[in-house]
């Protein structure tokens, strides 16, 4: 058995939060393996990566290379070199068997350092369409993991590809709707709508639920908003400005991390980019949802959205329409209840909550071969 694991990913929490499913899947099932978590310089992983977890925390320089411009992309350049230099020093040091990653340009270093150091590289793919970053590591990586089928042919076939699942974190699988329900002291009489612009945040569905919120709440919702931190103040204005009686039904919050699974559990209906985690979030709580996919982020957010849609899990309203079309959408949901029950059986079906241990155990697989 190994001694010793890398996991690297960062940029987003739709490839934080896989990494540390896996983290969690792998301390579980292998409690004597060391885990070094490497993450970039200023990045939000370093917020959200739990030291009690992995036996490491450590953050080289990265950078962004695609869709920013030549300026910021000579930058990123300059930056992941010194990253690189600063991985393989690491390396050398922690001598892991195998790296685990999940994407996200804090990677790029780290499998540059694995590859020049001859250590195996696993790639688990969150989202349906790899962006730039897992297209270029996976020319490097021994397997490549991916969440659905859909992915398998993006891939050359000469390349080792496995449909797994998207891997889940224990706390976020162990929230019910009664527990959520009392943990945001919700009414148990009124539909409940939960809004998110992804880790980072939405400002184009953050002003949209703040011209419409008196509407859905005289319509009988009760609304979570989670609007990202860059937004907070703005939304938490538009707040005040309502009536008391609204205020009970409307709770904003700049970010929710060990929270987010109980506010899925308790809702009826979530309203979000198309991140990944959407492709294993909403399907473990059955949760219908109303799409609007980042215009400018790849293809990868419409690439997720259509993947639900197309299995009559969810609705795609496109960016520059969602000030008009959001609240009919809605409305027509809720005027239709067997069609909103017939998208949370739908997204039910796609559940896989055994990814994480199965992921975890190819790493562990891997590992074991090369002792």
């Amino acid at each position: 058995m190994a001694s010793s694991i890398l996991i690297s990913a960062g940029g987003t929490g739709g490839g934080i939060y896989p990494a540390l499913a896996v983290a969690e899947a792998l301390r579980r099932l292998a409690p004597e393996v060391a885990l070094h978590y490497v993450g970039s310089v200023g990045g939000m992983e370093d917020k959200l990566v739990p030291r009690t977890l992995v036996d490491s925390y450590t953050a080289v320089y990265a950078g962004p290379v695609h869709s920013v411009g030549l300026a910021r992309t000579l930058a990123s350049l300059a930056k992941i070199a010194v990253g690189s230099v600063q991985a393989i020093a690491l390396l050398l040091r922690l001598k892991p068997q195998v790296m685990f990653m999940t994407g996200g340009f804090a990677t790029l270093p780290v499998a540059a350092a694995c590859w020049l150091l001859r250590i195996p590289i696993v790639i688990f793919l969150p989202d349906i369409e790899p962006a730039l970053t897992i297209k270029v590591i996976s020319r490097l990586a021994r397997l490549v993991l991916t969440a659905t089928v859909d992915s398998v042919g993006y891939f050359p076939k000469t390349k080792t590809v496995r449909d797994i699942g998207y891997p889940l974190r224990a706390e976020l699988m162990k929230a019910t709707r009664d527990a959520g329900v009392a943990h945001f002291k919700l009414d148990p009489t009124r539909t409940t709508l939960l809004v998110t612009g992804g880790s980072r945040g939405s400002r184009n569905i953050n002003e949209a639920i703040g011209d419409i919120v008196s509407s859905l709440i005289a319509d009988g919702w009760q609304i979570i908003h989670v609007s990202g931190e860059l937004d907070a103040p703005q939304v938490m204005a538009r707040r005040d400005v309502l009536s008391e009686s609204e205020k009970q039904h409307y709770q904003v919050y700049s970010y929710l991390h060990d929270d987010m699974g109980l506010a899925q559990a308790a809702a009826d209906l979530v309203v979000s980019r198309a991140g990944a985690s959407t492709l294993g979030e909403y399907p473990f709580f059955g949760l219908p949802s109303i799409l609007i996919p980042l215009s400018f982020a790849w293809r990868y957010q419409r690439t997720n959205a259509q993947w639900l849609v197309s299995r009559d899990a969810a609705l795609l309203i496109e960016d520059d329409k969602v000030k008009t079309d959001l609240l009919p959408a809605i409305r027509q949901l809720v005027s239709d209840p067997a069609k909103l029950a017939a998208m949370h059986t739908a997204a039910s079906v796609l559940a896989r909550p055994e990814a994480a241990d199965l992921i975890a155990t190819a790493v562990l697989s891997m590992s074991a071969a090369l002792h």
